[in-house]
């Protein structure tokens, strides 16, 4: 009995849609890529709950016939190839012909659209790959895709879904690739009514500008190189750009975003000794190379590309962005500070001809136990009052009725400040060193260490983590209780964020007013900065707030308590003393104090050391 049979088509769909549509992000991407191959000149994005309720892309470009409409919806339908050789030579943004069936077989499709030379257009009603109806209508030339209930007749992959903030994020970054590479074509995207960006037809730098802000755009500098291999043009960071985390990276090849940990190596070893090893620049690189050259049939998703000559091609990438920072000054040069130097003439033969080599008189006569150098009599002289002197770095006594300065009054020679110690006397060798206090005492190491004695040895504690710890324990406590009290900045700043950070400040402004943050919208991703919680005062407001949207954005649908200790953890790291920063005594204490109160004084709350110990059998044997 055979056993073989083929699958229906909405079954076929609905198995490719699993690779081709795998959230909202997917279908926006392909439409807008779609838009872009149809020649349109403004394409307008609009979705409703992260997309989960509808997406609608607008287009004007050719627009399809009635026939093509219809087409479209089958699997491996496509104007853009007809032969394999084709696969070689892409020039379109798609080319499978399978975006159109997957988002058709897991949702409820609405098309209308009409070409530039037919009077009427047609409307399109598909449903799980099934088509509903097809009639004539009055519309605009291009195409207006409506796309509504996504995954509905798939629950398992709508319950695996993130948040809404999780998948407009990832909408917005996936328009945001688009948009970059096509400065040519106008765009906006609206969410719940909301406009998240608006853009007109510009230049690629303008582009840049207008999707992350002036302040990004001010530090860039040009990238260009043209080689027979491929052609290279773009921007990249100045190194004062650098950032531990979002920074803004981007590579294009033939106008196709990509993913390339390759090339991305080059970008950082141009930057090699530039930036701290854990930091990198922003980029945006824009790459032309011969299509038969590179493979983009690897992924559904074509983000990751393979290059015939990927070596040769590193190492343009990375001399182009040397030359860059060569050319524009931004690699920092040594400049002494001239203000003051003396004036050193120098040496010319020529016109110094007395100057003779210094030559070393020795008197041979001499005898320091007859005369000295100046015809006093040793004799005349205290025989001991030199003595002290004789051993480097030895006290010397100060004059009676004297007192050096910084030398504490009142306190006999020898003796410190506190101590109950006395000179030594015949036969008490335990004398020779200040007998100890009966409080612990603590001692810093190069700003940094905190040293103590334990039972067990020597603890030494790294303040600024031991500071990170109590502080974010802190923070954490006073937000389970109330919020934060508020310090109002006497200039308030103005942070300008992209769309995928304003939408993520948005949905965490309420964890931020109980941090403490005094926060407003100007509109178009400019925001107020008005308060800052008390107790982080010095702090750069911009980069604090920064910091905490990229950790939210890092930490995308967890839940509120998690991410209150890690915007907690952000905040203790701005706030906490530096390493280098010198401490008394009684800071030592306290500090001390408060982190043995601390809910796990031995880690961060990241889970780095904060005490280490030098066990006392350790310190034994160093001296054996």
């Amino acid at each position: 009995m055979d056993i073989i049979h083929l699958l229906p088509d909405s079954v076929a769909n609905q198995i490719a849609a699993g690779e081709v549509i795998q959230r909202p992000a997917s279908v926006i991407k392909e439409l807008v890529e779609n838009a872009v191959d149809a020649g349109a000149q403004h394409i307008d994005i609009v979705v409703v709950d992260a997309g989960r309720t509808s997406i609608q892309v607008v287009d004007d470009g050719r627009g399809m016939s009635e026939t093509d409409a219809r087409l479209a919806f089958e699997r491996h339908a496509t104007s853009k190839i007809r032969q394999a050789s084709d696969l070689f030579a892409l020039t379109t943004m798609g080319f499978r012909g399978e975006a159109l069936p997957s988002i058709a077989a897991v949702s409820q499709v609405q098309l209308t659209t009409r070409m530039a030379d037919e009077e009427l257009g047609t409307c399109l009603m598909i449903e799980g790959s099934k088509v509903l109806s097809q009639e004539p209508t009055a519309c605009a030339v291009g195409a207006n895709f409506v796309i509504r209930n996504l995954f509905f007749n798939t629950p398992a992959r709508r319950k695996f879904l993130k948040t809404n903030q999780t998948e407009l994020n990832n909408l917005i970054a996936e328009v945001e690739r688009i948009v970059l590479v096509h400065p040519d074509i106008a765009f906006s995207l609206t969410s719940n009514g909301t406009s998240l960006m608006s853009l007109n037809i510009t230049n690629p730098k303008q582009r840049i500008a207008n999707v992350f802000g002036q302040r990004l755009a001010s530090m860039l500098l040009d990238v260009s190189v043209e080689t027979p291999i491929v052609s290279l043009s773009g921007f990249v960071g100045k190194p004062e750009s650098s950032r531990k985390r979002g920074a803004q990276q981007f590579f294009f090849v033939n106008n196709r975003y990509m993913r390339h940990p390759y090339f991305h190596k080059a970008v950082q070893e141009a930057f090699n000794s530039l930036i701290p090893s854990d930091q990198q620049v922003p980029y945006f690189l824009y790459l032309t190379v011969n299509p038969e050259e590179i493979d983009v049939n690897i992924h559904p998703t074509k983000t990751e590309i393979k290059f015939e000559n990927e070596q040769a091609i590193w190492q343009i990438i990375t001399a182009a962005v040397r030359e860059a920072l060569g050319r524009f000054n931004a690699v920092p040069t040594i400049d002494f500070d001239t203000e003051g130097r003396p004036d050193i003439p120098v040496f010319n033969p020529t016109y110094n001809k007395a100057l003779q080599t210094p030559r070393i008189h020795i008197n041979t006569a001499f005898n320091p136990f007859e005369t000295e150098a100046e015809g006093h009599s040793v004799t005349d002289r205290d025989p001991l009052g030199d003595l002290s002197g004789a051993v480097p770095g030895s006290p010397s006594v100060p004059p009676s009725g004297t007192v050096p300065d910084g030398f504490p009054v009142g306190i006999p020679f020898g003796k410190s400040a506190g101590k109950t110690s006395s000179l030594p006397s015949d036969g008490d060798q335990g004398a020779l060193f200040p007998k100890e206090e009966t409080s612990t005492e603590h001692y810093q190491f190069k700003g940094q260490y905190i040293m103590t004695a334990a039972h067990s040895g020597l603890m030494i504690i790294d303040q600024h983590r031991a500071h990170i710890r109590v502080l974010h324990d802190r923070y954490v406590s006073q937000l389970a209780q109330s919020p934060l009290p508020s310090q109002r900045l006497l200039f308030p700043d103005i942070l300008t964020l992209t769309p995928t950070e304003s939408a993520t400040l948005e949905s965490i402004s309420d964890l931020l007013v109980r941090l403490g943050f005094d926060i407003t919208s100007l509109g178009g991703g400019s925001w107020n900065i008005s308060g800052i919680p008390s107790g982080v005062e010095g702090v750069d407001p911009q980069r604090l707030i920064a910091d905490i949207i990229a950790e939210a954005m890092d930490r995308g649908g967890t839940p509120s308590d998690q991410l209150i200790s890690r915007l907690a953890l952000v905040m203790a790291r701005s706030a906490a003393i530096p390493a280098g920063q010198v401490l008394s005594a009684a800071e030592m204490q306290d500090l001390v104090n408060q982190l043995f109160a601390t809910t796990n004084p031995n880690l961060t709350p990241n889970g780095q050391p904060i005490i280490a110990i030098l066990p006392q059998d350790s310190i034994d044997k160093m001296f054996k």
